[in-house]
């Protein structure tokens, strides 16, 4: 079947003539409308006009035919359009609602594979999603950007291990909105393939911060340590090679994946191991005070004595809690000099300070505090604002 566009003018005689559709405004008398029809033509010859866009496929030429066929002006209107039951029906308040509550329909991007403790992360705040694995960090990150996914999952601190500052660094380097943050506690299994028991380990495999968590625990045990990408990997490794002397420190999501058995559960040497997880979206969520909010920002300083003191003293003036601070040499400019020319020494490092505060953009506080925050700072940018997580 092909499919071919040609024009039509039609001009209107002097009088003005109601329009064949019910609620279109009269022509105008002395102004000529031009409209795109479609011819459909298949192989049984048949053919059929259908209008596009709201035009009205009306002239002198069809006027006369369907005044031969005695057809009314509200019959014809009737003939030339589609049937409008098939045309997508308008969205409502309500189901906007419902598919903003609905996670089934939500994607979301994390570093690793199937198994990861970045998915359970994400299954946790969503259940229902559909989680999308990446080899990298940046690759989450991109597939947001490019709106492949509609979130992205990223591990920012642990308690035991710290910060993550590669994170850090995508956060600045991306214009993602962190719209909710997760906390994870962490169970490092030690697995291995069925049948077997955890005396026969020789050797363990897993990241090496996994590793180091359970150093009490594998040192109990004479187990060697073999570092690998991540702990997810680590599994699908071991259930691939069905070695019976090679386990794995992983999830118990990894396990049920890679059908690997639980020889020991929570082997970290601190049982109160807790990893923060941040939540990015592409637009930024609306803050609000109906419950408790944090605020993530990124800022750099003029020079002057005490100014990270006054900095840190605009939160304080207006008791706002700060839960987190960091800080991560500027990567473009790192060395700050006494002054732009070459001969300029360097005096000391230049800092970008990332910065965690206990209270919502919405409230009054916060806002009059970023705004003094401005009178010190050569910089200031939101990360985003967010419900805090209180389920421990």
């Amino acid at each position: 079947m092909a499919l071919r566009c040609f024009p039509i003018w039609v001009c209107p005689q002097t009088t003005h003539h109601r329009s064949p559709l019910v609620g279109l405004a009269e022509f105008d008398a002395n102004k000529r409308r031009r409209f795109c029809l479609w011819e459909c033509s298949s192989s049984a010859s048949q053919r059929a006009v259908t209008a596009i866009e709201g035009e009205i496929p009306y002239s002198r030429e069809l006027k006369k035919s369907s005044d031969k066929l005695g057809l009314t002006q509200e019959t014809q209107s009737v003939s030339f359009h589609r049937d409008l039951s098939m045309l997508p029906k308008p969205l409502t308040a309500n189901s906007l609602y419902s598919s903003a509550g609905d996670d089934s329909k939500v994607r979301i991007s994390f570093q690793g594979i199937p198994g990861a403790y970045s998915e359970t992360a994400a299954l946790k705040a969503f259940p229902n999603c559909e989680t999308v694995p990446c080899e990298q960090f940046e690759a989450a990150f991109q597939a947001v950007e490019l709106w492949l996914v509609d979130k992205a999952v990223l591990p920012i601190e642990n308690s035991v291990g710290g910060s993550i500052h590669r994170n850090y660094d995508l956060l600045l380097r991306h214009r993602l909105h962190i719209v909710q943050e997760v906390h994870l506690p962490v169970n490092h299994c030690l697995l291995g393939v069925p049948g077997v028991k955890k005396e026969d380990i020789k050797c363990v495999l897993s990241h090496p911060q996994a590793l180091d968590q359970c150093v009490n625990s594998l040192n109990n045990l004479g187990i060697q340590r073999i570092s690998a990408k991540d702990t997810a990997t680590a599994a699908q490794t071991v259930s691939s090679s069905g070695k019976i002397d090679v386990g794995a420190i992983a999830s118990v999501r990894a396990a049920n994946i890679y059908g690997l058995d639980i020889l020991a559960e929570n082997i970290q040497d601190d049982a109160n191991n807790v990893t923060r997880f941040l939540i990015l979206a592409r637009e930024p969520m609306i803050p609000r005070t109906d419950r408790p909010y944090k605020t993530s920002i990124v800022f750099s300083l003029e020079e002057g004595p005490g100014v990270l003191f006054k900095a840190l003293a605009v939160f304080a003036l207006r008791s706002i809690n700060l839960s987190k601070i960091e800080s991560r040499p500027q990567r473009r400019r790192p060395l700050r000099v006494v002054d732009g020319s070459n001969n300029g020494s360097a005096k000391y490092f230049d800092y970008l300070f990332y910065i965690d505060f206990e209270a919502s953009m919405a409230d009054t506080r916060a806002q009059h505090a970023l705004g003094h925050l401005q009178e010190f700072a050569s910089f200031i940018r939101i990360l985003g604002c967010y419900p805090m997580d209180l389920v421990r």
